[in-house]
């Protein structure tokens, strides 16, 4: 949590700090973004965002209560809790059209087996590499479908849990889209 207040810190001073440079403008905004994925899995995404020439440095928070259709069988209720710092690159100008970005996410995580007898927790260091397309509707209003893989670089790999061992995976892929505004 200290970490994303942090960036938090630094990146309201990017925005302060916004000037003019060489008579040419630097545009710096900020946004945020709604993720459709965890709401439709009982959970919730939040991200906030500032953008300076072509790139984008985003804080996320997000809990999702991960399917039991995904998980390995005779396991459930995995609630993940993500706090991540990600840095996009926006191919075009305005924060519209295709980017790539890397990050690094903490995922706080806990899960049962199907007896629910007890609950384990366990914590991963998950690198991130995504991208999409932003396509403004309206203004300053958009859409952004997206793509990411996630690989764990760090954490728990077995996650002991009544008689059962969870592993925890590799590498997750995730497709998603996202509402977001900027000023």
């Amino acid at each position: 949590m200290r970490a994303l207040i942090c960036l938090f810190f630094f990146l309201s001073l990017i925005v302060s700090n916004a000037q003019d440079t060489d008579e040419q403008t630097i545009k710096t905004t900020v946004g945020f973004e709604l993720d459709a994925v965890p709401y439709i899995f009982n959970g919730y995404y939040g991200s906030v965002w500032v953008g300076h020439n072509h790139f984008r440095y985003r804080a996320v928070i997000t809990n999702i209560d991960t399917p039991d259709f995904i998980l390995e069988d005779g396991f459930t209720n995995n609630e993940i809790r993500v706090y991540a710092a990600i840095v996009d690159y926006f191919f075009k100008p305005d924060f519209k059209g295709w980017w790539i970005g890397p990050g690094l996410e903490y995922w706080d995580a806990e899960i049962q087996t199907d007896a629910e007898l007890e609950t384990a927790e366990y914590n991963n260091i998950i690198f991130t590499l995504g991208g999409g397309h932003v396509w403004k509707f309206y203004k300053n209003f958009y859409l952004n479908p997206w793509a990411a893989v996630h690989l764990r670089v760090a954490g728990d790999k077995e996650v002991r849990v009544d008689q059962s061992t969870f592993e925890t995976p590799l590498m997750i892929p995730e497709v998603s889209l996202k509402l977001g505004w900027h000023f």
